[in-house]
């Protein structure tokens, strides 16, 4: 098979100057054996890890660019190769086209399960190239190109090409730069087919149209698992529509981020209104730092019952207070699913601190809490220390360790003793969990209809 540059260069190349466009086949599939090809020619040329840095070094100067010393030190530890290295760290490398057209000596000899471009000043011709070289040689699993707000039109269509069309990219990290239009709709177009089943869209500037945009995708999209979409601006109210929409089409999704956003208490109305009818549902939920009071807590009140699947919940850095954690009171003891709740810096003190003893000593699933920078004085960790007596399951809970002012002197010793008893009590539910995992599920009773149906065809 010839390389990249010789199969799919739409035109000759003169200096470092025009534009590479990759022919992809009529149905949009690469060749599906092309890993396996190469794999061969590799070890049928003896391919070492010598020749690989010469042809790169050459390549270099074919394009009038200076190598790489950090691509150069990281390809000196790989230890094999015809398996994926760990990484290729090109951020912050500044990579101009021809830099980008010199990457393929690498690129066609070495695959990776990560390469990162973040912050590479990469432009929209550079972009492109080195974008199409990714999927023809399938580079990468996992591709950060985040802090590239030049990639242009060209680049982002290579992206989107890269994600329909990759049978191995699993994590797309793309943060800290403006979801424009033709952004929004590549990356939309791409998820109705993708297979990542990761995504990474920090500070973009979803809000508005882009997140309408990307939603329209997500709605029908079947792969994607871990959402992360914070410091986007998002809103308690055209944006929260959406990401009720969201939950409530979408079936695959696991995880969503939201922190730092601005979904306030009508936002979270639309959220818990959407996982109420989901079927599937999410495992983690992260709402921290979205301007959500304790009059928001009764949307969660009215959903925590009925959800199945949501092991994790984070509203910290939200001006709950110790109404909000009364208002949850009840929901949190009926619900079996959480096993993580994060609750740090949400204004509570001693009196929430109590009401959560009296939460853990009913739901005896939850395993972590996080209730750090809160004003929880001796008395709350008396409370939460008696609860750690009936409750077994609760292996990590997250306190200030550093001592907080009381009336009486005495007060202070006592906080020091509580907070060394209740990490003890918790390394002992650790340990017991521990325990309990290793020992061996006890043997199934028999079933009828397993007794008398025919050994799988495969077994």
């Amino acid at each position: 098979m010839t390389g990249y540059s010789e199969e799919y260069t739409s035109q000759s190349m003169k200096g470092c100057r025009g534009e590479k466009r990759v022919s992809f086949p009529p149905d949009e599939e690469m060749v599906s054996d092309f890993v396996e090809i190469k794999t061969a020619l590799q070890e049928a040329d003896g391919l070492t890890l010598t020749d690989i840095i010469l042809a790169y070094k050459q390549n270099c100067e074919k394009h009038h660019v200076k190598p790489s010393t950090k691509a150069l030190d990281q390809l000196k530890q790989i230890t094999c190769v015809s398996d994926r290295a760990r990484y290729l760290d090109l951020s912050g490398e500044q990579l101009d086209y021809c830099s980008c057209e010199s990457l393929e000596e690498i690129l066609k000899s070495v695959q990776f399960d990560f390469i990162s471009l973040q912050g590479a000043e990469l432009e929209e011709n550079g972009a492109s190239s080195l974008l199409d070289m990714f999927l023809y040689y399938e580079s990468a699993t996992h591709l950060d190109v985040s802090s590239n707000s030049g990639m242009g039109f060209s680049g982002w269509l290579s992206l989107s090409h890269l994600l329909r069309q990759s049978g191995c990219l699993w994590r797309l990290d793309a943060c800290n730069m403006p979801m424009v239009d033709y952004a929004a709709q590549a990356l939309s177009k791409a998820l109705l087919t993708s297979r990542l089943t990761v995504l990474h869209l920090e500070n973009t500037c979803l809000s508005g149209k882009p997140l309408f945009t990307l939603v329209g995708a997500l709605k029908r999209n079947a792969a994607l698992q871990e959402l992360y979409i914070s410091d986007n601006n998002l809103n308690g109210y055209q944006d929260s529509m959406q990401l009720g929409d969201l939950l409530k089409y979408n079936s695959t999704l696991r995880s969503l981020d939201l922190s730092n956003n601005t979904i306030s208490d009508t936002g979270l109305e639309e959220i818990c209104d959407a996982l109420s009818i989901q079927k599937a549902g999410l495992r983690m939920l992260i709402l921290s730092n979205n301007h959500i009071t304790h009059h928001g807590m009764i949307h969660l009140h009215n959903v925590l019952p009925c959800l199945k699947t949501l092991e994790t919940l984070n509203l910290g850095n939200n001006n709950l207070e110790n109404r909000g954690i009364h208002m949850l009171k009840e929901s949190l003891m009926i619900n079996r699913s959480l096993l993580q709740l994060g609750l740090a810096s949400t204004g509570i003190t001693c009196e929430g601190a109590v009401t959560l003893a009296e939460i853990l000593a009913e739901n005896l699933q939850i395993q972590r809490l996080d209730v750090r920078h809160n004003q929880v004085l001796a008395g709350g960790l008396m409370a939460l220390s008696l609860a750690l007596k009936i409750n077994h399951s609760l292996i990590r809970l997250d306190l200030d360790q550093n001592v907080k002012e009381e009336k009486e002197e005495f007060l202070i010793e006592t906080q020091k003793m509580l907070l060394s008893r209740i990490s003890d009590l918790c390394v002992v539910n650790a340990v017991a969990a521990k325990g309990t995992a290793l020992q061996p599920a006890p043997p199934s009773p028999p079933n009828c209809s397993e007794t008398t149906s025919q050994p799988h065809p495969n077994s």
